[in-house]
């Protein structure tokens, strides 16, 4: 039997009672008890007791009594059932809140996703986190771009090399435009981590020192641009477009992985030269 919609109440309820029926007393050292259990997993007042709510809350969530559990709730139900990372996702889903989000980002790549980033080859990509840094590109993003690996770890800053380095400041045919969709993600970035110091420290960089970043800023655009088109103007192939694309890593959703593709024959033709030269 299958229905239109889903009844997030409901669903939870079933949710909840499932996962906790699913746990082994024994993994959480519980003190033993005269009566046996009659029912699999931990009891009620057992996973009540770990999340720090009463046993009748745990009833209510379990019977679907239209509770809507606060973030902190849901954070201390996921830990006191053990969800995996997509479980807890899913539970917050269910009670329409957000998780909280790490506010300290990666700075150094995955080594599946440095090793993605490599055997994208040819094409050039990279891998960034939230804030913008660089934190694995291949080949051919560097002789597109330029080498990161010349740059202090402090300046692997997509944002900061668009705004401050002298040739990359040239790089974008259409850079206000590349400035307002960093802009949107940085701010969409800053709404999701308001406790990451160095991501206001970047921005009150940004605002200080560009007056173009400082004017398109308060405009308060948050639309986040994930596909499109660039037109770069690279000092050795000359004048070629690409487009690019952002991908989000499932096990990591902090960072996001930038494909570039060139968008006609001309542009390939530029960027098959560029990688010949290296």
């Amino acid at each position: 039997m299958t229905t239109r919609t889903v009844d997030a109440t409901q669903e939870m309820a079933v949710f909840l009672r499932d996962r906790r029926e699913r746990l082994d007393p024994d993994d959480f050292g519980l003190p033993s008890r005269r009566q046996p259990r009659r029912t699999p997993g931990l009891r009620r007042e057992e996973v009540a007791e770990l999340a720090g709510v009463s046993t009748d809350y745990i009833v209510r969530l379990e019977q679907g009594r239209g509770l809507r559990p606060s973030a902190d709730v849901v954070e201390a139900l996921a830990r006191a059932l053990r969800l995996a990372p997509g479980e807890r996702a899913y539970l917050f889903n269910l009670a329409g809140q957000r998780p909280p989000t790490a506010d300290e980002p990666a700075t150094v790549a995955p080594p599946p996703l440095a090793g993605l980033v490599a055997d994208l080859s040819p094409l050039p990509a990279m891998l960034m986190n939230h804030r913008y840094d660089i934190l694995a590109w291949n080949a051919e993003m560097a002789r597109l771009l330029l080498d990161f690996g010349t740059l202090p770890p402090q300046r692997r800053n997509a944002m900061w090399l668009c705004l401050m380095h002298p040739e990359i400041q040239r790089f974008y045919v259409d850079r206000e435009r590349v400035v307002r969709e960093g802009i949107a993600h940085l701010r969409a970035a800053w709404a999701a981590h308001p406790q990451d110091e160095a991501l206001i420290d970047l921005i009150a960089e940004f605002t200080t020192h560009d007056d173009q970043f400082a004017r398109l800023w308060t405009e308060g655009d948050i639309k986040v641009n994930g596909r499109g088109r660039k037109v770069l103007r690279h000092p050795e192939a000359g004048t070629l477009a690409v487009t690019f694309e952002v991908l989000v890593p499932l096990q990591d959703p902090d960072q996001r992985l930038l494909v570039y593709r060139a968008a006609d024959d001309e542009s390939q033709s530029a960027l098959d030269r560029l990688t010949a030269r290296r």
